[in-house]
């Protein structure tokens, strides 16, 4: 769904016309060009001066081995940041941009009402074929319900490089592919609803 045209006021009506159906339909949906190019490389570009400063760890498994690094289960590498840091604006807009779309979700997510989020979690894949195994964000109840994804990737070409997110709705005889290309915003369901999986990357994504 193209955003270029529209105006940051009608994040509402996007919320409410779009988000919230296609969660209660099919339980994820995605925008493209979310923040436009120019916001989109401001963000690319921290998220790159983090990767190139060695700011990132390697990412950690949830579930029974909790606190775990398991390369071939989850090769991606990670920061957890908060928006307020030094050098993190463009960031800090795409999350107020973001909690403001959830917000005017509202009490219209079924059982759920979104009070806060957790800080957002910047990840890399560094391409050599790694990717991250089937799992669920939030397979302990710990109170996530949304997970959102901003994508980076720019010129992804999913055919060559691989990292398509898959979704396996529960009780649906079909999957989702989510290509991760650059300016996407995905939205989807945390809890067991929607196990997915990073299949492999073959580029730094």
């Amino acid at each position: 769904m193209p955003l270029g045209h529209i105006m940051r006021l009608d994040l509402e009506r996007i919320a409410l016309e779009y988000v919230v159906p296609c969660l209660h339909d099919i339980g994820f949906c995605y925008l493209d060009n979310f923040l436009g190019e120019v916001v989109g490389d401001c963000v690319l570009e921290r998220v790159k001066r983090m990767h190139r400063d060695g700011e990132l760890a390697d990412g950690q498994l949830a579930g029974p081995s909790r606190g775990v690094a398991k390369r071939h289960l989850r090769g991606d590498q990670i920061k957890w940041i908060g928006g307020t840091e030094e050098g993190c604006e463009a960031i800090n807009f795409l999350l107020t941009l973001i909690d403001r779309l959830v917000m005017y979700c509202g009490t219209r997510l079924g059982k759920y009402y979104v009070k806060e989020r957790s800080k957002a979690m910047i990840a890399c894949y560094p391409g050599n074929g790694t990717g991250y195994v089937r799992h669920v964000d939030n397979p302990n109840g710990d109170g996530r319900c949304i997970t959102c994804i901003y994508y980076l990737n720019k010129n992804w070409d999913s055919k060559l490089h691989g990292g398509i997110l898959r979704i396996f709705p529960e009780g649906k005889s079909y999957v989702a592919d989510v290509e991760p290309i650059f300016d996407r915003l995905l939205f989807f369901w945390s809890d067991r609803r929607n196990p997915h999986e990073v299949q492999p990357s073959y580029a730094t994504r």
